[in-house]
């Protein structure tokens, strides 16, 4: 049997896509994050970090914290990731009636159309996604954004640096 060698690498290949990735490292500090947040407001959270595939790199629930708060953090964290948006921003398009209705049926019914979920964005780079649940979700959509800025990420590609 007669092998070809290529006489390309791959990584010298110049059509490949190259992009930045969430690291472990930093979503232990974005869980820390959350946890510093939830209990300065003595709340009780679960949180969850995903790669650009929507993929689980960390994880926490809180002592005491909703036992459900686990999978809804999961869900909020792969749809900002998927979208690339916050996942408040589909609060008003989303219900009957709206632009978007039915978003909430998409990603295998796993799409969350309220507050919690931000993208995470390290210099215009969509790296992951970090979901937050356990309180009113105006409260875990500001938990989640103010771990990701203390983290100096952003939650809008226009702000990162």
């Amino acid at each position: 049997m007669t092998r070809t060698v290529a006489t390309r690498t791959a990584a010298q290949a110049s059509d490949l896509v190259r992009t930045a990735d969430m690291s472990l490292a930093i979503a232990e500090r974005l869980l820390a994050g959350v946890k510093e947040q939830a209990s300065a407001r003595g709340l009780r959270l679960a949180a969850a970090v995903v790669d650009r595939g929507g993929n689980v790199v960390a994880s926490m629930r809180m002592d005491h914290a909703q036992l459900g708060a686990s999978s809804l953090a999961h869900d909020k964290a792969v749809t900002a990731v998927s979208f690339g948006m916050p996942t408040a921003a589909w609060t008003t398009s989303s219900a009957p009636g709206g632009s978007d209705w039915g978003l909430a049926h998409t990603l295998g019914g796993h799409a969350v159309v309220f507050p919690g979920g931000v993208p995470v964005y390290a210099e215009a780079d969509l790296v992951g996604g970090l979901g937050v649940s356990g309180a009113a979700s105006e409260v875990d959509a500001a938990c989640a954004a103010l771990a990701v800025q203390d983290e100096g990420l952003a939650i809008d590609p226009e702000q990162a640096s």
